[in-house]
């Protein structure tokens, strides 16, 4: 008998070579029907696995993220299967699980189109009916390149040949299609039921350019059909939501040929972001932050001194300057280490919190643009915070609670991601180790729950990445938390200690917003144009009935615009209905319609954005409302 311990702590004793999938129906036989794999001792293995010594284990089902991503990779199995029955003479590359699906690479003759990708689902779903079983089979090294070779898939036997000598080597077959692969794989087919085929584009082979092009076919699957359904949903109104669509028919922005990745804002949209502005101005003046300027271009000796030059020149523009190299500032850092360095500080001074609006700019390959997500100038609210090393905790719980207060107002639900150590980066283990510990030890603190991303940190120091959820579950990394123990060293920062003597200041940079437009971005879209009434670069329109009315609309509008309420006056000869509309297409917050009644009893007729319903209020009334709601930043 060999000995089990469950993921409950429970233990119990089975018989010597039961199977996985055995052991999981001895458990429950509800838990064994919908079991798709498990881990012993941690490491994932098929249902199919014999357990022979005493061992941890946990049964893995859809409902975890390691099942889904099984049953994934499963379906790309079976997409590849479909293509090969549909598609004779086609040859596979991989086929990996991804966020929310899967894909898989084919080097095919035929060039697939969006009706080929209804066949194929079509193929799919009748594969999986038939519930064909995922076998493992382990072979030596030169028994999987001749198996390979034989079928002529020149890709597999590539991949083959990159692994060690003495590698046992897993080929995993369904029907008549066999893969190498890793798995571990669903005990069949039959459990995949709700996946969609959704497009196909370009790949080239290992990614890289000098490889051969391969078709690449991508699909989404869920453990349930209504999960799937609600996806597609959030994906359809992902697109009505887009911001490059809104920003256009909001008249917030645009984007030219003239400058690619390169921004034009117009007056609308710089009342949001002025707003935002101001808003980061006055909660940073709150917490004992001051703010700086550092000029854009700056000499290449100090990008070589800060290690930019080495480490990010790829991602930076150039200039000459009197025959000097110059660079384009990437990042605002080394200006404000410059800054610091201007006089001598003591540890009475310590900590200065130095914020700074900085316009950087980063090369981005031009396929990689996208809208104000990805451009190639962009506003950091950056901040550098010097501190001494006894200060960096109190430090670190300062900036997840001021970013926490910031997220709360947007109404942005978030998660953290702790990134550690890079390959190409600077500095001494002991260094790295501190720095990360500080990180973890500061949200533990704050009884925050946290995901590690193993060597994903900035080449001069780990950091804390918070990932915001917006209202269709997609997140997006915005602010940001770096520890550094190297820009101090490298620009020789200084502080006179008590004890008379020059010490080292440790440093944090961070941002909140993390990019003035990526957030104007996400605030859109999280929106779907239809900003809060603070936010709203145009709060209040009001539409006169006609040309009489004229004088009681001016009237109005001087009234709300003594209270810094943004109000424009409609004063065109269309339709009332015509004018309520237009301003419900605007996505302008309240429209009031001011006609006889209105004027001669001092009221207005009161419609907000998304409703139907006009309400009638005195002007008292209305403005208590409405100053109420900009007042607390109110999200509706």
């Amino acid at each position: 008998m060999i000995k089990v311990r469950l993921k409950d702590g429970s233990e119990k004793e089975f018989q010597e070579g039961i199977t996985l999938g055995e052991l999981a129906v001895s458990i429950s036989p509800g838990l064994g029907r919908i079991a798709v794999a498990a881990k012993v001792n941690n490491e994932t293995k098929d249902l199919s696995s014999i357990l022979s010594t005493d061992a941890e284990v946990e049964i893995l089902t859809m409902d975890s993220e390691e099942g889904l991503e099984i049953m994934r990779h499963s379906c790309a199995h079976l997409l590849a299967q479909a293509v090969q029955e549909l598609y004779p003479g086609t040859h596979f590359g991989i086929g990996p699980a991804i966020a929310n699906g899967f894909y898989y690479d084919f080097d095919s003759e035929h060039i697939f189109t969006p009706e080929d990708l209804e066949k194929i689902e079509q193929k799919m779903k009748k594969l999986a009916k038939e519930g064909q079983k995922f076998t493992r089979q382990e072979l030596a090294r030169q028994e999987a390149l001749s198996f390979f070779e034989q079928k002529g898939e020149q890709y597999k036997v590539e991949l083959i040949r990159d692994l060690p000598e003495e590698a046992v080597i897993s080929v995993y077959a369904q029907g008549d299609f066999a893969d190498l692969c890793a798995g571990p794989h669903l005990p069949s087919t039959k459990p995949i039921k709700a996946f969609k085929l959704q497009s196909v584009a370009g790949a080239y082979w290992r990614g890289s350019e000098k490889n051969k092009m391969l078709q690449r076919i991508y699909g989404l699957a869920f453990a349930k059909q209504t999960e799937l359904d609600d996806f597609l949903f959030k994906l359809e109104e992902a697109k009505r939501r887009d911001h490059r669509k809104l920003g256009m028919e909001l008249d917030l922005f645009s984007l030219h040929d003239e400058g690619p990745g390169f921004p034009f804002f117009h007056p609308k949209g710089m009342v949001i972001r002025n707003l935002l502005e101001d808003f980061w101005r006055k909660e940073h003046f709150k917490r004992g932050y001051v703010e700086i300027k550092t000029p854009i271009i700056l000499n290449r000796a100090l990008w070589e001194q800060s290690g930019h030059w080495d480490h990010y020149k790829e991602n930076m523009y150039f200039t000459k300057i009197d025959g000097v190299d110059f660079a384009v500032k990437p990042m605002n850092c080394p200006g404000g280490m410059i800054m610091y360095k201007t006089k001598l500080r003591s540890y009475r001074d310590l900590p200065i919190r130095c914020g700074e609006l900085g316009l950087v700019h980063r090369h981005e390959l031009s396929g990689a643009l996208h809208g104000l997500l990805r451009v190639r100038n962009f506003t950091q609210d950056d901040a550098h915070i010097f501190m001494l090393p006894s200060q960096i905790k109190d430090e670190i719980i300062r900036v997840i609670n001021l970013v926490d207060d910031f997220y709360k107002v947007f109404g942005f639900e978030y998660h953290v991601e702790v990134s550690t150590r890079p390959e190409n980066s600077m500095g001494s283990d002991e260094e790295w180790e501190m720095a990360t510990r500080a990180l973890t030890e500061a949200l533990e603190a704050l009884n925050m729950s946290y995901k590690v991303n193993p060597g994903d940190g900035a080449f001069y120091g780990p950091k804390i990445d918070f990932h915001l959820k917006d209202c269709l579950d997609r997140t997006w990394q915005c602010g940001t938390i770096q520890l550094d123990f190297q820009m101090p060293e490298k620009f020789d920062l200084n502080y006179i200690g008590e004890d008379g003597e020059k010490h080292r200041p440790v440093m944090i940079h961070r941002v909140v917003y993390g990019s003035i437009e990526r957030f104007i971005a996400l605030l859109t879209e999280h929106y779907a144009g239809a900003f809060p009434v603070w936010l709203a670069p145009v709060q209040v329109r009001i539409l006169p009935i006609s040309d009489k009315h004229s004088e009681y609309a001016a009237k109005v509008a001087e009234t709300l615009k003594e209270m810094d309420i943004r109000t424009e006056i409609d004063e065109r000869r269309e339709k009332i209905s015509y004018k309520v509309r237009e301003a419900q297409t605007e996505k302008v917050p309240f429209a009031l319609v001011v006609g006889d009644q209105e004027a001669e009893e001092g009221s207005l007729a009161v419609r907000r954005y998304g409703e139907q319903n006009t309400v009638k209020m005195s002007r008292e009334e209305f403005l208590a409302t409405i100053i109420e709601e900009i007042q607390t930043k109110k999200i509706r």
